[in-house]
């Protein structure tokens, strides 16, 4: 098992959970509801998780006002954050080991927590 040490790490890892994401019960979020244009999102998740896990200031932007628009248009449940962070755990766990898989983990559960919360806020106030 690998340390999880470097961008290209984050980049085999944000595509191996995405191509699982695609085949799971919230794929449709994004190619059917938000019909995410890959070439686009990918590298921003690279920056994102380069971002958290490694101090890299290499994200610039919102994710969560990000995700309120998809929101409206079909409810983000806390069901579905649930599959994310499971997809995402199960991916991490299947490459990486060490700590800073761990805080990928960990950052992962604090994002789908926050997210899910946000988002069922949003919807009893629209």
């Amino acid at each position: 098992m690998k340390q999880l040490e470097n961008r290209k790490d984050i980049e085999f890892l944000v595509n191996s959970f995405y191509k699982k994401v695609e085949q799971s019960g919230i794929g449709f979020f994004f190619n059917d509801v938000a019909k995410i244009d890959w070439s686009h999102h990918l590298p921003k998740m690279y920056d994102f998780w380069t971002t958290l896990l490694f101090g890299e200031v290499a994200y610039k932007g919102n994710p969560m006002a990000a995700h309120f628009p998809i929101n409206e248009m079909v409810a983000m449940e806390k069901k579905h954050f649930e599959i994310w962070i499971s997809i995402w755990t199960e991916t991490v766990m299947e490459h990486f080991e060490g700590e800073v898989a761990e805080l990928a983990i960990y950052k992962a559960h604090n994002i789908a927590n926050l997210m899910a919360h946000k988002m069922d806020i949003a919807r009893r106030l629209s």
